[in-house]
């Protein structure tokens, strides 16, 4: 699955508790934070000095929450090895060993660390170093225990902790569409990954979320990373912007479909998958004229009801949406998941099987038969006939996607845009890195059939016929899609009027699909 923990904005029955979490480092001392990032960075505490240090292993199993590897990796007197046990493993370590690293005395003022024992401190949050796209060093906050990934890696269980980067998260900042805007709305921000993506492109960055903490947060991750302050909000769904509009808004909300609302982080409070459905549909009228809103969700498999029906009546008015479903799983896999992932199997065997038939009584009654999993976009167009793509693509993608996801919209223009006639007289050219497979019997003459497969992106494939094949591979911009099909038609003995009138179709499925694109005149 790509995600593995979802942020948290929707309202819960009260307010956000978080009495058993420590206090947080403050975020008005600029000159503390400002240091702090210098020192960090002076000693290599990056990602990449995480990976040269821990190795490619030890690295790895970080993101499984395994830190055994990495405190063994970290068994020297290094200052990188201090400060990775320090604010990555949680590990107390001596005054001295980080006196000449770190502005120590500043960082006990300002609640970065604090001290235990006779001689020793410790961090109060976790950092965890984090590689931007253009590689930028950047710097994650969560709450203790919560800086590595996987199944186990919740450092609390109060109902208010924040996690710091998940698979979640990255899915999420990698399928962004990334161009420059002067609006951005991170909605249920959590750590404030999405915030600082954001901050890179965006004039102005909105983040808001239902939990004090996380702003706080969030707050310290942009700071500590360098970048600009965001207008942090407090506030359920779109609460806090009221009818104020956006040019991007990104979300990983709390999309867990659950019986109660224990853990604001992933359970939304709301029945089934309401809370999906309720921000997908408010959003139309939050985005600007070309404006995207992108998602991660999930969403029930009803009893005699079709997914994609489901998904196609939450798309707002006005809007164009692609919604991608990469992973499907049954009801009972669903509830193991969250019950490990909140730690309940490692909890009194009776309770555990009290929670787990609570999932499924609540399954039950809904006639739920399996949870969908996948990417929700939106494009703002106002478009007549808004373009609305629903596909199942459990297979493995090219991250970052951004541009993909733009491109499919573009795309999507462009096919409103033309007729027949003009897909006939327009010209095209051949995308790079698309491959052709050829699949039939050994010693066959002729090709059951044809695959045309991309390396990049989607990495789709899709099988055409040996007009398709041939039209697709003639495309070089030099002549028209009609003349093409002409010479096709002459070389297969075929009345070319018959075949232009058969072929804008399967033209139309590689431009959708991203085979072809319209050449540059």
């Amino acid at each position: 699955m790509d995600a593995a923990r979802p942020a948290s904005f929707a309202r819960h029955n009260g307010r956000v508790s978080n009495t058993s979490l420590a206090p947080l480092p403050s975020f008005d001392r600029t000159d503390v934070t400002a240091r702090l990032r210098d020192a960090l960075l002076g000693a290599s505490f990056s990602a990449d000095g995480l990976l040269d240090l821990l190795g490619a292993p030890a690295y790895a199993a970080l993101a499984r929450s395994e830190t055994v590897p990495a405190l063994r990796a970290t068994r020297g007197d290094s200052p990188l090895e201090a400060l990775v046990r320090l604010f990555l493993l949680q590990q107390p370590v001596p005054h001295a060993r980080v006196a000449d690293v770190l502005p120590v005395e500043d960082c006990l003022e300002s609640g970065w660390l604090t001290r235990v024992g006779g001689d020793e401190v410790a961090a109060v949050v976790d950092v965890r170093p984090y590689g931007g796209p253009g590689g930028e060093d950047w710097f994650i906050v969560s709450d203790l225990g919560c800086a590595v990934g996987g199944a186990g890696g919740i450092g609390s269980h109060d109902e208010g902790v924040v996690l710091g980067v998940g698979g979640a998260s990255t899915t999420l900042a990698g399928i962004t569409v990334r161009t420059p805007v002067a609006s951005a709305l991170d909605l249920g921000t959590g750590s404030g990954i999405q915030a600082l993506h954001a901050a890179q492109h965006a004039t102005r960055v909105s983040a808001t979320d239902l939990n004090p903490r996380a702003l706080h947060i969030t707050a310290l991750t942009l700071a500590l990373s360098g970048a600009p302050a965001a207008d942090l909000r407090e506030g359920s769904l779109f609460e806090p912007v009221g009818d104020e509009t956006f040019d991007l808004i990104v979300s990983n909300p709390p999309f867990v479909i659950s019986p109660g609302a224990r853990l604001t982080y992933r359970d939304g409070g709301m029945g089934g998958d309401d809370l999906c459905r309720t921000l997908v549909q408010q959003a139309g009228d939050r985005l600007n004229a070309g404006g995207y809103a992108q998602f991660l969700a999930n969403w029930q498999h009803v009893e005699g009801e079709d997914w994609q029906e489901r998904l196609r009546s939450w798309v707002p008015r006005g809007c164009d949406a692609w919604i991608v479903q990469r992973e499907v799983q049954d009801v009972t896999q669903y509830a193991e998941l969250w019950l490990r992932d909140a730690g309940d199997h490692h909890a009194d065997p009776v309770e555990y099987q009290a929670r787990y038939d609570a999932w499924l009584d609540e399954f039950e009654a809904r006639k739920v038969k399996a949870v969908g999993f996948g990417w929700i976009t939106l494009r703002r167009s106002d478009a007549e006939l808004p373009s609305v793509v629903l596909e199942e693509w459990p297979h493995s993608v090219e991250q970052p996607l951004g541009d993909a996801v733009r491109a499919h919209f573009e795309r999507v223009d462009y096919l409103r845009e033309h007729d027949d006639a003009a897909l006939l007289a327009a010209h095209f050219q051949l995308v790079g890195e698309v491959v052709q497979e050829q699949v039939g019997l050994p010693g066959a003459e002729d090709p059951e059939h044809v695959v045309l497969r991309q390396h990049r992106g989607m990495r789709r494939a899709t099988k055409v016929d040996t007009v398709g094949a041939g039209f697709a591979g003639v495309c070089d911009g030099t002549l028209s899609a009609g003349r093409i099909l002409d010479a096709i038609a002459q070389l297969v003995g075929e009345d070319p009027v018959l075949l232009r009138d058969r072929t804008p179709a399967q033209i139309r499925l590689l431009v959708e699909q991203g085979f072809i694109e319209p050449a540059a005149r």
